[in-house]
């Protein structure tokens, strides 16, 4: 074996490098085609990087992390150059596809735009030696396997789901896991901003939203969780300035990642009107809820001056996040404020709307018209189609009679798994994100690693032709029994690796016993950033 010789805090010590027949490759997700040669690539301190002006952010991007590892100064040099390190345009690839090819005389990428480039970059730094720090250590080279990687996406929605609602953690938290998102080839961050016990986004029209909204005295702890009686006694509050949201957005689009910002309607919105109480239904003062489940507060759907309200919001929102999609959550509302209101059964006697279902579909659409009419889409979890998935609604409520609009994304959470394949027939375009299989509050007991990885986003079943509907998978990091960023490090880390495998790989390619080696290699990572992920005692039984 190579000797390298490295710096480590000032101190002149050696070691060795990987210098092994290179038989398994250590890339998670793995990609859907890898042929392995004989023989390395010898990477140093003068290794040049040849890039194009298109090219150039992602060639900037490797540099930098390079020669944290390897002493020496790497240059870029212009496409007509010669160089070590290609990255090549391939207008035939889409566009989050790219090829990787290692010989002994040089790397190449290839893709047809910087986000292949980007995944390209992560395949390779995934390659590199673990016994090369990339933050402690700095050697004078390092070997690389041949070989040639031919890969791209299998969904195009990948996606992690933060709440912040029920426990605010912070730009810091953000910032680690869209650094780990990346890193996985995740490209949605979905952000839960808005809940009953917490309202996170500043709005500048309404200031009270986070002035009142974004604080609670007390919060429901204990290990009975939702059973529990027991109140912490600690107040929490805390909320993201426009400022602050608009430089996660920069560093998430750095990372090829877009932010998916979700603003709950009609339910969950007890912190909205704790700020405002004309916004609800019975128009009632409230507190900003201490404890957990599910509010029967509900916005008054039928005011005009609460659709102004909601608008407004959605207005500033549009105006920090650029996303395509906009999440108005439509969950778990329940029906008994509505019931109350003689102002809600006036407006639906007016609009000929025969049940509650009927009131929130129509609700949801004039909110998805609304989005649309800004060059934006709607998405909602699946109640948004008027279904009833829970038991606390009336026989009443079991469906609504009017239709969502085509244009809306259905996030499938709830419910018989029928109701995503009828969906998809319909023609509305799905991300599942089924909570059984998904949500990484749940314990390891309950979703053990091995049936995260199993996964597969496409319901059994399902016709082929109606195969191209379901966009992707979600993977939730719900709030209510995570009070720390230590604590959630344990339940998404390394269930999160598992999801974005079964995001990017497709079935026919993943290898359990091969996603397992190369987790070993990744967990020594996070060990080194401090994330506090489970150990393999932990996270459950094949």
């Amino acid at each position: 074996m190579n000797i390298l010789k490295v710096a480590f805090l000032g101190m002149s010590i050696a070691i060795h490098s990987v210098n092994a027949q290179h038989s398994s490759i250590d890339i998670i997700p793995r990609p859907q085609k890898i042929m392995v040669g004989k023989g390395v690539f010898v990477m140093d301190g003068q290794t040049k990087i040849v890039a194009s002006k298109e090219s150039y952010g992602q060639a900037m991007a490797l540099k930098q992390h390079l020669e944290k590892g390897i002493r020496g100064s790497m240059g870029i040099v212009g496409p007509d150059d010669k160089g070590d390190i290609k990255f090549e345009l391939d207008e035939g690839l889409s566009e989050e596809a790219y090829t990787l090819r290692i010989t002994k005389k040089e790397i190449s990428i290839a893709a047809s735009s910087s986000k292949g480039w980007f995944y390209g970059v992560e395949s390779l730094k995934q390659l590199f030696p673990t016994d090369i720090n990339f933050s402690m250590v700095r050697a004078d080279a390092m070997e690389l396997p041949v070989l040639e990687i031919d890969d791209a996406p299998q969904f195009r929605w990948r996606a992690f789901m933060l709440d912040e609602g029920r426990y605010f953690k912070g730009k810091r938290q953000v910032f680690k896991l869209l650094d780990e998102m990346a890193r996985l080839k995740m490209n949605v961050f979905h952000w839960h901003l808005v809940d009953d016990q917490g309202w996170r986004i500043e709005i500048k029209k309404y200031p009270l939203l986070t002035e009142v909204g974004s604080k609670r005295p007390s919060t429901q702890v204990g290990p009975k969780k939702w059973k529990s009686k027991i109140q912490s006694g600690v107040p929490h509050e805390g909320f993201y300035t426009q400022e602050d949201l608009k430089e996660v957005v920069r560093y998430a689009e750095e990372r090829n990642i877009t932010i998916i910002p979700e603003i709950e309607m009609p339910g969950h919105s007890s912190a909205a009107i704790a700020a405002y109480p004309w916004l609800g239904t019975l128009g009632k003062e409230i507190t900003v809820p201490i404890w957990f489940g599910v509010s029967e507060d509900v916005y008054n759907v039928a005011d005009p001056k609460v659709y102004g309200f909601l608008t407004d919001v959605l207005d500033e929102v549009m105006d920090i996040f650029p996303s395509e999609v906009i999440h108005i959550g439509g969950d778990e509302a329940k029906y008994t404020h509505w019931e109350k209101s003689d102002y809600i059964k006036k407006y639906m006697e007016e609009n000929n709307l025969e049940s509650f279902a009927d009131l929130q579909v129509d609700f949801t659409n004039k909110i998805s018209q609304y989005l649309e009419g800004k060059g934006r889409r709607m998405m909602g979890w699946n109640e948004i189609l008027g279904h009833n998935v829970h038991e606390y609604q009336s026989e009443r409520d079991a469906g609504a009679e009017i239709e969502l609009s085509k244009k809306a994304v259905v996030h499938f959470w709830k419910g018989d798994i029928a109701l995503l394949s009828q969906a998809a027939e319909m023609g509305y375009d799905i991300v599942n994100s089924i909570h059984s299989e998904t949500y990484l509050d749940y314990s390891y007991e309950r979703i053990p690693l091995k049936k995260a990885y199993d996964f597969n986003p496409i319901p059994e079943g399902l016709d082929e032709k109606y195969s191209d509907q379901i966009q992707g998978v979600g993977c939730q990091m719900w709030g209510e029994w995570i009070p720390t960023s230590g604590y959630m490090d344990y339940m998404v880390f390394p269930r999160i690796a598992a999801y974005a495998e079964v995001g990017w790989t497709k079935p026919g390619n993943k290898n359990w016993e091969d996603f397992n080696r190369a987790l070993k290699k990744m967990e020594l990572s996070w060990k080194q950033k401090g994330i506090y992920f489970a150990p393999a005692s932990e996270v459950g039984k094949e």
